[in-house]
């Protein structure tokens, strides 16, 4: 009978003390979940904010890259059209040249 005495006493104790503790423990535990729960909505919500602006900023910069790539082949156009002018400008120069090498030649010549 003894045992059966100690066995109901440590029933009671585990009834008295530890099972309230769990239902607590249960309770903040359930809390804890909620809060993670939101926590994590908060953050996937970021996240998404995160992935718009990167793909927003990664438009802008194709958009800047367009733009560079479309300048260097004006700059490039204008280039090559004043080196044309200058060759053209230098075959002048060397006629001009030429023409008043000849003129002065001739100009000797006559004196």
């Amino acid at each position: 009978m003894r045992r059966v005495g100690i066995y109901d006493q440590v029933k009671s104790a585990i009834q008295d003390i530890v099972a309230p503790a769990l239902h607590e423990l249960r309770g903040e535990i359930h809390a804890m979940r909620g809060e993670i729960r939101g926590e994590i909505g908060e953050l996937r919500g970021e996240m998404q904010a995160t992935r718009a602006d990167i793909q927003r900023l990664d438009q802008k910069i194709d958009g800047v890259d367009q733009k560079i790539s479309y300048m260097k082949g004006e700059l490039v156009a204008e280039i090559r059209r004043l080196d044309a002018r200058i060759d053209g400008v230098d075959r002048e120069l060397r006629t001009a040249i030429d023409i008043r090498e000849r003129l002065a030649a001739l100009e000797a010549r006559r004196s």
